[in-house]
């Protein structure tokens, strides 16, 4: 959910509210999050849209008893790309190198800025980012900003839009909220008077008003509130941005595209010829690969769904510019230059992550092999692996589970298939300790010369593989704190060598054949 960035401290003295005394009693703590379905009111719907607006205005607040009105903060509009925390300088350089040198693009914590000479070339940015951003969350338009001291103040800032720029009673919507250390005692009643103010602007100038749909409006907002500035955004992505549209086969716990884009960014492969080869051995579903080949391919993450600016009415008069683009973007695919390859110890997830390639149009870029991740040969000289380490099933021998009691039964029953663990952050017991061991050892003894990026949530990982990572990149997968590792495989020997004085020391390498000893050395 959207953070505003940092914002200016000083305040006007006619709101009584300066920010240390605003901050002190604040009610809440930490972030929250709140839709305005969870305060059910029958007959009553949401929509989602698009504006391109001057400098919010200053308008007058209805007047509670004992309240002096809230002036509007001065923020111009612009466009707010929420990511996940660490993810923000590659989203800045990738937001950079989309729209180009003429838009201005500023990285915050949880997000980036980007802001244009002109309101109208926002349009412009917003679809293009739509299509083509591989690590944004969604691409959000800022239509007001304001100070507020209660809800009044919020529904103020929900009527200074004129409302019918955007959508029409026909429309539907759906208001979120955000907060961080907000006084308001409930987010659903202000998520509440946005939808008032909207319905409210809407009654007024056409004499009807839109209904809310909390599934799938045409007009989605974002309220974000701290201590002192109330923020509203417009939805222009609909759903999620790393719902690309062609995984429907999916295993129990899928990595998200945008994380896989983001493990890809952070490692700077971009499918050059001088990037190398690259090699998931656990793919599961096909997130990590697939995304790598349509980055080779120069495929737009975008180009296989739809969008909720596409129902705006700010975005009708640029709809013939959007197929255009959706065009241009089409023209830019080309053979991929490296060599892509991926499997999984699992037959199943194997053949989800050949029709994922597929329906993604990549799956010629792919070599597929159903393989265990220890037993893999090396298929080029050079190379990079990309892993999202497995659990359960995935990393039990090729064609084999066991149950918690030890036995192995054959995958093909699918009556003898072991319950699901909850979740990935759980996979480090003996058995997958001793699976990581003997990969690194098998990665020492025939890769040599390649780089490995693992992510994981358990920091203790690289000790656990008797491996020494060069870099360490903090990455979150969903709410889970991780670290993507990277280690530079190289081979060695562990020997005994005697030193002139006669004593004896060991000199290690990294050897694979004493990698799984607990003498072995933590070089890799």
């Amino acid at each position: 959910m959207p953070i505003k960035p940092p914002r200016r401290p000083v305040v006007s003295a006619t709101t009584g509210r300066p920010s240390g005394d605003q901050a002190s009693a604040g009610s809440s703590h930490g972030v929250r999050r709140v839709s305005a379905d969870s305060h059910r009111v029958q007959g009553e719907r949401h929509e989602r849209g698009h504006h391109e607006r001057p400098v919010p205005r200053r308008v007058a607040a209805p007047q509670a008893a004992g309240h002096s009105p809230a002036l509007t903060a001065d923020r111009p509009t612009g466009l707010y790309l929420p990511c996940p925390v660490g993810v923000e300088a590659l989203l800045q350089a990738e937001a950079a190198r989309i729209l180009g040198p003429d838009v201005h693009v500023t990285a915050g914590r949880g997000g980036v800025e980007v802001q244009t000479r002109l309101p109208a070339d926002l349009i412009e940015c917003a679809m293009r980012l739509n299509l083509e951003s591989r690590l944004a969350q969604r691409v959000l338009w800022r239509v007001a900003s304001r100070v507020y001291r209660h809800e009044d103040d919020i529904y103020a800032l929900g009527r200074t839009i004129r409302w019918t720029d955007w959508i029409t009673p026909r429309h539907t919507l759906r208001v979120d909220v955000t907060s961080r250390n907000s006084p308001l005692r409930s987010l659903n009643f202000a998520a509440l008077r946005i939808k008032d103010a909207v319905c409210d602007d809407l009654r007024e100038r056409t004499g009807d008003r839109p209904d809310v749909d909390t599934r799938h409006p045409d007009l989605g907002l974002y309220l974000h509130v701290d201590d002192m500035v109330a923020t509203l955004y417009v939805d222009t992505s609909g759903e999620a941005l790393f719902k690309r549209g062609w995984r429907e086969d999916k295993g129990e716990a899928p990595l998200k595209e945008t994380l896989a884009a983001a493990m890809l960014a952070a490692a700077d492969w971009q499918g050059r010829p001088e990037d190398g080869a690259l090699l998931d051995p656990c793919c599961g579903a096909g997130t990590i690969p697939i995304e790598a080949a349509q980055i080779a391919c120069g495929i737009a993450p975008g180009l296989l769904r739809r969008f909720a600016f596409e129902r705006l009415l700010p975005f009708r008069d640029h709809l013939a510019a959007w197929q255009a683009m959706r065009q241009q973007a089409k023209q830019r695919q080309h053979p991929p230059q490296v060599a892509i390859y991926a499997g999984d110890v699992a037959f199943r997830m194997t053949d989800f992550a050949t029709r994922n390639a597929q329906r993604a149009g990549v799956l010629h870029a792919i070599e597929f092999k159903t393989a265990d991740a220890l037993q893999r040969p090396v298929p080029c000289e050079r190379g990079i692996m990309m892993f999202n380490p497995p659990y359960g099933e995935r990393i039990d021998p090729k064609g084999s589970v066991k149950h918690r009691s030890g036995r192995g039964d054959q995958l093909d029953d699918p009556d003898l298939m072991p319950a699901p663990r909850a979740g990935r952050e759980q996979f480090q017991d003996d058995e997958a300790n001793d699976f990581f061991l003997r990969l690194s050892a098998h990665w020492k003894r025939h890769f040599a010369g390649w780089t490995a990026w693992v992510l994981s949530p358990d920091m203790k990982l690289p000790g656990a593989m008797r491996l020494k990572e060069s870099r360490r990149v903090v990455l979150f997968n969903g709410p889970i704190e991780c670290r993507l590792f990277r280690f530079d495989l190289t081979a060695g020997s562990h020997k005994k060598a005697t030193s002139a004085g006669g004593s004896t020391t060991s000199s290690t390498g990294g050897d694979a054949d004493d990698a799984a000893s607990p003498e072995a050395g933590a070089r890799a």
